[in-house]
């Protein structure tokens, strides 16, 4: 039998999903926070794959990155919170809510040394996370709240989204599910539009699962689900995106379709003063654009999240969601296979296992869920029935 994307194995789209977030964080990570002129003046032109750091060897002292080595095919927080959560799962085995991220993602941070990789030196994760992400541990582990809430109070941002993959490869081919699964997990992260996208993007991972999905298919399984600012925003960025099929003729047009929504502001670096700060109508950038990069790419993995690089702005957190989904709707074939081995090298990362791990994982909670649904239906069926 001959293997098309509408038959493509559970376990090829989780690994294509896992390998082509990290391989975009990785491309991603040493553009971050430039504009797309920034970056054609730097490399000479449009990022084409693995590139070195911004400020080649001064990267230790560099301002604003220093200490952290961008580049050479490194992976970022967005990688190791991933990474983090598929933890959780393999411990749990079971759908989480925030007091799993409270009980064991938080203790992982805060408890166990692990090789991070823009440090080049094993380290806690918490010392590489950025303050968004180290909210969770002042919340949580230093401020007791309840995890449902710990999020409220904290900057709103992509932080909480860009980790949500595994979410939706555990409830893959059920968007809602995996929608309402990731906010309850990002309730111990984020609050406002933050935690609407961790569940936007959750979903737009699970429809990507589904048998014969789209670029198109993917983002209106999302918009189904999607909320205020962050439906508004995706719902401008399609429209925008359904006009180009060349992500150079489209960064432009995606920046200023997504711009009314975004409250970081023109300076990616110099956030304005309403930044941030919960509301109803704005977005974060991130979700938005990755969704419109991916029907610019048409799904195509290398031309999605390379639409996403050379984007800027908050381009690691972009390419990791594009790549996420991109490699869901492909597989395994779909994510390069030197860009993967370079960021697996690079990185000191077995990309395969994660996979593996969330894939039993997978299986385990399908089963449970059928048990559960059952048992379910048996009972209501008795109470239907009753005389």
């Amino acid at each position: 039998m001959t293997t098309t994307l509408a038959t493509l194995a559970l376990d090829d789209r989780i690994t294509g999903s896992l390998i082509g977030a990290a391989v975009g964080d990785a491309l991603g990570g040493p553009v971050e926070g430039y504009t797309p002129e920034q970056i054609t003046e730097r490399h000479g032109g449009r990022v084409h794959g693995i590139v070195g750091p911004w400020n080649g060897d001064d990267w230790r002292t560099a301002r604003p990155i220093a200490p952290y080595h961008k580049g050479n095919g490194h992976v970022t927080d967005d990688t190791l919170m991933t990474h983090a959560l598929i933890r959780v799962y393999d411990t749990v085995r079971d759908h989480l809510d925030a007091y799993a991220v409270a009980d064991h993602l938080v203790p992982d941070l805060l408890s166990t040394p692990r090789w991070i990789p823009e440090l080049e030196a094993e380290a806690l994760p918490l010392q590489r996370i950025f303050l968004a992400e180290k909210w969770l541990v002042a919340r949580i582990h230093y401020g007791h709240h309840d995890p449902r809430e710990a999020g409220s109070g904290n900057i709103v941002n992509c932080g909480a989204a860009m980790y949500m993959a595994p979410v939706g490869l555990v409830n893959a081919a059920n968007p809602a599910a995996a929608y309402a699964e990731a906010l309850d997990i990002a309730g111990a992260h984020q609050s406002s539009y933050g935690r609407e996208a961790a569940g936007v993007f959750a979903a737009a991972v699970a429809a990507a699962c589904l048998p014969g999905a789209t670029p198109t298919s993917v983002v209106e399984e999302a918009l189904a689900l999607a909320k205020d600012g962050t439906r508004s925003a995706i719902e401008a960025v399609a429209e925008v995106a359904a006009r180009h099929t060349d992500f150079e003729s489209a960064l432009s047009p995606l920046r200023t379709a997504v711009a009314p929504f975004d409250t970081v502001g023109p300076d990616y670096r110099a956030p304005s003063l309403a930044a941030r700060r919960p509301s109803r109508l704005h977005s974060i950038e991130e979700l938005p654009v990755a969704l419109g990069m991916l029907l610019v790419g048409g799904g195509d993995y290398r031309r999605t999240v390379l639409g996403s690089v050379n984007y800027g702005r908050d381009c690691d957190s972009i390419a990791t969601m594009s790549g996420a989904i991109a490699g869901a709707l492909g597989g395994t074939a779909a994510v390069p296979r030197d860009w993967a081995k370079t960021v697996a090298e690079a990185s000191r990362l077995d990309l395969h296992a994660p996979a593996r791990e969330l894939t039993a994982v997978t299986r385990e909670v399908f089963a449970r869920d059928t048990q559960r649904r059952r048992a379910h239906e048996s009972a209501f069926a008795a109470l239907t029935d009753a005389r």
